[in-house]
């Protein structure tokens, strides 16, 4: 079974149990790979959907420092829930020693070296680690190979 069944069948168990708040950020996930196969008319593979997963992560995240800025706690409390539903898509995720040790294979792999590599690096990085992987972590531990 694809993850996109899985998160089908997920929808329809949280209609059955009249969990409106699951239900709510499962359809919304849903819509996102809906609008995402029209608009490239393309079919989402299961690598698709984590990376738009994380990206929606990404946004809850991003709007939890705001709300929390603006001290909304009850915003915060309704994305920190999405965040948690939309986490149980993701695959396990790499700890920060394994991804340490993955740029690092990966940096001596081209021999880059220097700030000016950056870009090279996260290219070969997000490929292979894409979806296991915080990028925020990758990056920085991609920063700290290129600057010892």
């Amino acid at each position: 079974m694809g993850l996109k069944d899985q998160i089908t069948d997920d929808m329809k168990t949280a209609m059955r149990a009249k969990d409106t708040a699951r239900l709510g950020t499962i359809r919304l996930l849903l819509a996102a790979c809906k609008q995402k196969e029209v608009d490239e008319r393309v079919t989402l593979t299961d690598a698709d959907v984590v990376a738009l997963v994380d990206k929606l992560i990404k946004q809850r995240k991003d709007s939890i420092t705001q709300f929390t800025t603006a001290g909304r706690m009850d915003l915060v409390a309704q994305e920190s829930a999405e965040v948690t539903v939309l986490e149980a898509y993701l695959p396990q995720r790499l700890g920060a020693e394994e991804i340490d040790a993955a740029v690092r294979a990966i940096v001596t792999e081209l021999g880059a070296s220097g700030p000016g590599a950056m870009g090279k690096v996260m290219g070969v990085v997000k490929q292979r680690l894409a979806g296991n992987a915080d990028m925020g972590l990758v990056s920085a531990a991609v920063k700290r190979a290129l600057n010892p």
